[in-house]
């Protein structure tokens, strides 16, 4: 809830309200629900009532806007990292005052990461009748100082979701791919054909020559933190490294989580005598988030595409 934020990627973390509940094997270790539960804000879990936030506090991206427009920069604002703006339990209300919001700070680039893209064009379409965007009534589309985001942990949610974030309309679309929770390859992705043939397969991370179809603009990830985490193995995060490389796509690796390679990384690195060993031999010690840090074969990855 801090106007401040640590997380790598952003400049601030707005949430309009609390809640949420599981929709999938990156939710098992839920830091949000893990808060939840310290804090006693806001109960978790299907059929939980959400928790709208003060009106003091949404005043505060109101307060970064102009600090942005006066220093002539723009401020990078994740929302909502304690829910999930198009989550089907938030009152349709909220999700319009939330827009309404966005509209009025321009100078603010609001990054939304959702595990539930399927609803964003029917929500979306309901704020536009809501807020009276006409242009948009016929076309739903994400205001233009927005960048969508889903969460992929692995290729399973890749293959379902990213065709579905490529379809939207947004300045920008983005990949949170943490917890990494298995090899993921982003340039072979099946895409449903309107005729019901077999699937086209494309590659999620190049624009085609006549730019018609767009492309994954931005690709963070990282290895699964506090207590019951999960170990990343060292080639999952490589081979995205890589594969945005060869496609130009700006990557962000945000951390190795509790768990650090053995061999290299992890040489001088303390852990606690814990280990875990993949099928292939690689071995991973737990060490803590700050212990293992966030270099990738030795150096720190902040990628970012270019603001709208």
């Amino acid at each position: 809830m801090a106007e401040n934020t640590k997380i790598e990627w952003a400049n601030h973390t707005f949430n309009p309200w609390y809640g949420c509940q599981r929709v999938g094997p990156g939710c098992d270790n839920c830091y949000a629900e893990g808060w939840a539960k310290r804090s006693g804000l806001v109960e978790w879990g299907s059929g939980a009532e959400r928790h709208r936030t003060r009106d003091s506090y949404w005043r505060k991206p109101l307060t970064w806007n102009a600090n942005a427009e006066r220093q002539g920069i723009r401020y990078r604002v994740f929302s909502a990292s304690l829910a999930d703006v198009f989550d089907n339990a938030v009152p349709a209300s909220w999700r319009a005052d939330l827009f309404q919001l966005i509209e009025r700070t321009p100078h603010l680039d609001w990054l939304l990461v959702t595990k539930r893209v399927g609803n964003v064009a029917a929500m979306m379409a309901e704020v536009a009748q809501r807020l009276f965007w006409l242009d948009l009534l016929d076309e739903p589309r994400l205001p233009s100082n927005v960048w969508l985001g889903i969460t992929v942990v692995n290729q399973q949610e890749a293959d379902r979701d990213i065709p579905k974030l490529l379809s939207l309309p947004a300045a920008i679309r983005f990949l949170s791919m943490e917890p990494l929770l298995g090899p993921v390859k982003l340039t072979d992705i099946p895409v449903p054909t309107k005729d019901g043939a077999s699937p086209a397969r494309i590659n999620a991370l190049r624009t085609m020559d006549d730019m018609l179809r767009p492309r994954i603009d931005w690709v963070i990830t990282g290895g699964e933190s506090g207590p019951g985490s999960r170990p990343m193995h060292p080639e999952w995060a490589q081979s995205l490294r890589d594969q945005c490389e060869a496609e130009g796509v700006p990557f962000l690796f945000k951390q190795w989580g509790e768990w650090v390679p053995m061999m290299g990384h992890a040489e001088g690195v303390p852990v606690n005598g814990k280990k875990h060993t993949f099928p292939d031999g690689t071995i991973m010690g737990r060490a803590g988030k700050s212990a293992a840090g966030r270099l990738l074969n030795g150096i720190e990855h902040n990628g970012f595409p270019e603001a709208s």
